[in-house]
């Protein structure tokens, strides 16, 4: 499933499914003729920044700026790891279900970057969660051993 978003105000999802049955073709380098229900539309990719996954398409002679996210992008986004991020992370919430096989730091422990703070299994597979940032564990959520839903508050960070 991607997520997208045209210019920052329209956000909708389109699946695999319909990205596969989409009649299009490359006439030149980033110029597409596309069929959309018997009606003919000329796009082309006027820029494009492929890191941040940002667009710009001239559709008929209106540009657009289009962000597209697929699934891992999402899930980066809901763990709060966005490049770049100008938030603080605060918090790290489980982004799938699953068991919490192990806990790599305890409360007040200063973390950098990057460092392991814990193991979740989800789907058969050991996920590692890194620290968003450098920081002071204020509070841990879970136990080793314990199920937790999605979204379940794992490790909370000192503000």
């Amino acid at each position: 499933m991607y997520k997208i978003k045209v210019n920052s105000s329209h956000s909708f999802d389109i699946s695999e499914e319909t990205m596969k049955t989409l009649d299009t073709i490359e006439t030149s380098a980033n110029y597409y003729h596309i069929l959309q229900d018997n009606t003919s539309i000329k796009a082309a990719v006027i820029s494009s920044d492929f890191n941040k996954k940002l667009y710009s398409i001239k559709v008929n002679n209106n540009v657009y700026d289009v962000d597209i996210h697929d699934n891992l992008d999402q899930q980066i986004e809901i763990l709060g790891f966005e490049i770049g991020a100008s938030k603080q992370v605060n918090d790290i919430k489980a982004p799938m279900p699953g068991l919490i096989l192990e806990i790599s730091v305890t409360e007040g422990d200063e973390v950098k970057e990057n460092d392991a703070l814990l193991i979740l299994e989800a789907m058969k597979m050991e996920n590692v969660i890194n620290s968003p940032r450098d920081g002071v564990i204020k509070s841990i959520g879970v136990k080793q051993g314990e199920t937790v839903d999605k979204n379940s508050l794992l490790i909370e960070f000192e503000a």
